[in-house]
């Protein structure tokens, strides 16, 4: 063989494996990206708070996740447990949200849209003044069309979502399971939440 064939032979082979690598690289990139876009993206929320207006942020993200397909875990500890009872009688606090603005969800609509600056004096003094306020909240999201915390719960058990409910937590108030929906997929601690945490893409804290 001489000089020369023997050189357009090695030429002819190296363009062979560089033309197979840039295949295989593409090939492997589009069976790559087929891969994350099928996986379903997984998300986990520690709901720590049992007041109304703390009730819908982790309902409304977690049935919104599972409407786009996410896994979807939430893990309900201390207050947040609240959330999970058969009975649900959720308050709002004035005191502890200063910026919350109180509106009247009666009277005509000029009157409606005025913003009640409420004194945190009168808020900590006036008797039943939370339950007011509560069930003010509670009239201006129906009339608005949100959906009920409960019904928001409900959506997230009948899309797969998973309910974690904490048992450390239980134990603590001693709050009896028999109180609690048939949903609770597990009882559990912290140990599980964060075997959960640690798989999932999206992690919230609220």
């Amino acid at each position: 063989m001489s000089v020369e064939s023997s050189s357009e032979k090695y030429g002819f082979l190296r363009n062979e494996s560089e033309l197979f690598n840039s295949l295989f690289d593409e090939r492997f990139e589009e069976k790559m990206a087929e891969r994350e876009a099928s996986a379903a993206t997984s998300l986990s929320i520690m709901v720590t708070k049992g007041t109304l207006d703390w009730a819908y942020p982790p309902f409304i993200i977690a049935s919104t996740a599972c409407a786009l397909g996410w896994k979807v875990t939430l893990f309900f500890t201390f207050y947040g447990l609240n959330l999970l009872k058969k009975k649900m009688d959720l308050k709002i606090s004035g005191l502890g949200n200063p910026a919350m603005p109180m509106k009247m969800p009666y009277g005509p609509a000029w009157f409606r849209e005025i913003e009640w600056k409420i004194p945190n004096l009168l808020m900590a003094n006036v008797p039943g003044f939370e339950s007011m306020s509560a069930h003010m909240m509670r009239k201006t999201l129906t009339e608005k069309g949100v959906a009920s915390v409960s019904d928001l719960r409900q959506i997230c058990v009948e899309e797969g979502a998973t309910f974690i409910a904490c048992q450390m937590t239980s134990d603590l108030f001693g709050w009896p399971k028999s109180e609690f929906i048939e949903e609770i997929s597990e009882w559990a601690g912290a140990a599980s939440y964060l075997a959960v945490a640690q798989n999932s893409k999206v992690n919230l804290f609220m």
